[in-house]
Formats: structure tokens, C-alpha cells, sequence
């Protein structure tokens, strides 16, 4: 073996790429003026690619597996050196890796809400968070787009891009989805899926796809959840007036926690509003219907030694004026325990006030 041999054997370069990382998307190789011995091993790992860029142009690139850095296995950096004859001096040329894995950790929220039209509710507005997965699909088109000279480009550099991007389309997926804001929440799996896709189309020019999209949680303003919970106790309730009866309720066990000038107004107002109602309500309720007097004619009496009757005031008053009728007769009307002389009974005094009393003894 020659001299010559002997140290380019020695001069061997590996060129491979340990990720001791989790964020990172691009790692350029480390190399002195970029110079690369022909015959270099080229180390490309599962989940990732290696690109060669040479004076900013993308050249070859490199799938999974070793390879060794010839002339027949990198006929664009051929082309572009003017390797006709097989040369083998050192070349210069920078190496990218790029990873390929999804990269599962990237967030995504609204700073703002978005605006939407609902069918039931009107305009709304919706806040929205979440996560998505990202993979490169096309390292070259990431290097050129992105990338550009980064030695190491990482996913905290792209994220808010893709942040903005998530939420200029978040409005738009809302609102064609046509689901009334209610249902958003069993909606979310694929309103997700559709998003995933609208968002891998759009970053098709950057060699990056969108494989999984996730809609973690949409949410209303705190003065609309409000309203909403209100809404859901009276449809617990049934109707307004057990909703007020429920509201008032509330609001007296308020006012009794709060003893004081407070609490005894707010007590004083509740009590004077359930009067105007209790008073409100009593005026509108009919009067009871009330049954007629029964009639006078009730009285029965043992005249001429049989019972006759029955016999108003009235009749009575002429039998006593007649003399069939006196004090000593007995009477009987319903309600009484038993027949009892006229005089003794006070409801009769009317009966015998025109009649003068017998003589006394003589």
C-alpha cells in the first residue's frame, strides 16, 4: 500500500447526526471550510434525511441507511462540480439533516376569539386551544423556504408561524362546519381531521405536513357561559315563574348570610315584592261562590195537640197573635236536642214581642 493510500484511508470521514434533542428539525454537519473527502461514509438513521447543499443550491439528498460518497451516488453534485472523470480531491459541501419524525409537542390557541355566526345564538365568540403534530415532507423545499443558512433550525422557529396559520383557518373551519355551537364539543374529532388537511395543503410549497390535528377545548367568553348556565337552570326549572321563585329564593338565603342595613333592605325589597305579587294574585282570583241563606221556614209546633209545621217567623208570629201559639208551646226545629216551649227558646222572643205575657196570679 502507497503513502498516498495509506492516508486517504486515514482521511476517511463519517458524517452522521446523533439527536440528542427533541426539538430539533434541521442540524447542519460541522465541517472545516466544508471540505469532504471522496469516499466519505454517510450515516443517515432512521427518521432522517441528509441534504447536500452546494453554493446554496440543494444537490443530493440521502434516505436511511450508510453510504459511501462517490461520484456515481451523487450525480447532482457531479453535474455541478464537473466530475466528467471521477476526481477525487477533497470537495466542499454542506451537509443538512433533517429530521423526518413528527414532531408531536407543538401548541396552538387563540390569543383572541374568533368571531362566528351561530344558528341559535347569533354572533358568538369562540376561544379555542389545542395541539398538532408536524412532519417534513420534503427537505428540500424546507431548506430553501425555511431553513435558509440555520445551522440548526428547531421547532420553537417555525411554531408561531404555524400558530398563525392554525388560527387564520380556525374561523373559516367553524363556520363552514355548520354545527351550532352546542354541538362543537362531539364535532371536535373532525373538525380536527379537516383542519389537518387544509393545513398540509397549504404548507405543501414548505415541505412540511400537518398528519394529526387536535382540538383540546372551544369555549365561550365567562359573561356567555353565564348567560348559558342561567339558560340551562331555567330549562331544569321549566318556566319563568319557578325560575324567579328559584331566583328569589336564592336571594333571601343571601340576605340572611348578610345581617345588617344590606341585608335587611334587600330583605324588606323581597318581602314587599312577594306581597305585590301574593296581592296581585289574590286580585286576580274570583271571589268564592257563597250558597243563599236557608230558608225561615223550619219551625215545627205541637198545635191543638199535633204537630204542624213547618213554619217561618212569619207564620209563627200570626199563631201567637191568634192565641194557638204561646210561651208554653212546644217547638222544634232542626238542631235542637229536643222539643222545648216557645218562650224558653231566644231565637222565638221576636215571635211573642207583641203579645202581652200571661196575667200574674190574682
Amino acid at each position: 500500500m502507497g503513502l498516498w493510500d495509506k492516508l486517504k484511508g486515514e482521511l476517511v470521514d463519517i458524517i452522521e447526526w446523533l439527536d440528542d434533542s427533541r426539538d430539533t428539525i434541521v442540524w447542519r454537519f460541522p465541517r472545516y471550510e466544508n471540505e469532504i473527502k471522496m469516499g466519505a461514509k454517510l450515516v443517515v438513521r432512521e427518521s432522517q434525511t441528509a441534504v447536500f447543499v452546494n453554493e446554496g443550491r440543494v444537490a443530493d439528498v440521502f434516505g436511511p441507511g450508510t453510504h459511501t460518497l462517490t461520484t456515481q451516488n451523487m450525480p447532482v453534485l457531479s453535474t455541478l462540480k464537473g466530475w466528467k472523470y471521477g476526481f477525487e480531491s477533497p470537495w466542499k459541501a454542506e451537509v443538512y439533516f433533517v429530521s423526518t419524525r413528527q414532531f408531536t409537542d407543538m401548541k396552538w390557541g387563540t390569543q383572541n376569539p374568533v368571531m362566528v355566526r351561530d344558528p341559535e345564538f347569533g354572533a358568538v365568540r369562540l376561544r379555542a386551544f389545542g395541539a398538532f403534530a408536524m412532519r417534513v415532507t420534503d427537505p428540500g423545499k424546507l431548506l430553501t423556504e425555511l431553513v435558509g443558512t440555520d445551522p440548526q433550525f428547531r421547532t420553537a422557529e417555525v411554531q408561531e408561524y404555524l400558530r398563525q396559520l392554525v388560527v387564520s383557518h380556525l374561523g373559516s373551519a367553524l363556520a363552514t362546519a355548520n354545527v351550532p355551537m352546542l354541538d362543537l364539543a362531539a364535532k371536535q374529532l373532525s373538525i380536527g381531521s379537516t383542519l389537518a388537511a387544509v393545513l398540509t395543503d397549504e404548507l405543501d410549497s414548505s415541505g412540511i405536513a400537518i398528519p394529526k390535528f387536535v382540538i383540546e377545548n372551544i369555549s365561550v367568553p365567562p359573561e356567555v357561559e353565564q348567560a348559558l348556565d342561567k339558560r340551562t337552570s331555567m330549562g331544569v326549572l321549566g318556566d319563568l315563574d319557578a325560575y324567579t321563585k328559584f331566583q328569589t329564593a336564592n336571594a333571601i338565603e343571601d340576605a340572611a348570610g348578610n345581617p345588617g342595613g344590606a341585608g335587611d333592605a334587600i330583605g324588606l325589597g323581597l318581602g314587599m315584592a312577594a306581597g305585590q305579587r301574593a296581592a296581585q294574585s289574590m286580585a286576580a282570583t274570583p271571589p268564592p261562590i257563597v250558597p243563599p241563606p236557608l230558608p225561615a221556614g223550619e219551625w215545627f209546633a205541637a198545635l191543638g195537640g199535633q204537630q204542624q209545621g213547618p213554619f217561618d217567623l212569619a207564620a209563627l208570629t200570626g199563631h201567637a197573635g191568634s192565641g194557638t201559639l204561646t210561651r208554653d208551646t212546644l217547638v222544634w226545629r232542626s238542631g235542637m236536642a229536643g222539643w222545648t216551649a216557645a218562650g224558653q227558646v231566644a231565637e222565638l222572643n221576636s215571635v211573642f214581642a207583641a203579645v202581652p205575657p200571661p196575667l200574674p196570679p190574682q
